[in-house]
């Protein structure tokens, strides 16, 4: 591994799952297991509409995001992996992509940029290529910039 990685991965920010029915995937989440609904997100360009729930409080807290297409037929299909991806804290996303990028991992078009919490964000491509050959190996993972009040309780 060449050079001192200059980023810490903090914990896990989300879960998100994706399905037909964010109803009665709400039906659930909120209603059976009790957790709370923190905000919702409706992009035309990521065809999503989705509820962002938590669980714990603070810097532990934890967002489960479930999501459905807006159109079932377009893309990206939110619901096509159940489990769509994985959130991890980045204590400083920028330095995180330039390094990784330079180690030959390979991120998703459409950079760093807000995510539906308000935090930026960008996601590691699920498939490497020649070029990139450091990747998810199918599973889509979003690095998301800590908040001070987080680095500070998981730094």
């Amino acid at each position: 591994m060449s050079a001192q990685r200059p980023f810490k991965v903090l914990g896990i920010q989300q879960v998100a799952i994706g399905g037909t029915d964010k109803e009665r995937m709400k039906k659930l989440w909120v209603d059976m297991l009790g957790l709370s609904q923190t905000g919702s997100f409706r992009s035309e360009r990521e065809n999503v509409d989705e509820d962002i729930l938590a669980i714990g409080k603070g810097a532990f807290a934890v967002e489960v995001d479930i999501m459905q297409p807006l159109d079932i037929d377009k893309k990206p299909a939110v619901h096509a992996t159940p489990l769509n991806h994985i959130g991890l804290w980045i204590d400083d996303l920028p330095k995180a992509v330039a390094w990784l990028t330079a180690q030959g991992v390979r991120f998703a078009p459409g950079g760093i940029r807000p995510g539906a919490a308000g935090h930026d964000i960008c996601f590691l491509h699920p498939k490497s290529n020649d070029e990139f050959p450091i990747a998810g190996e199918g599973v889509l993972i979003e690095l998301v910039q800590a908040p001070a009040d987080v680095i500070a309780a998981l730094g």
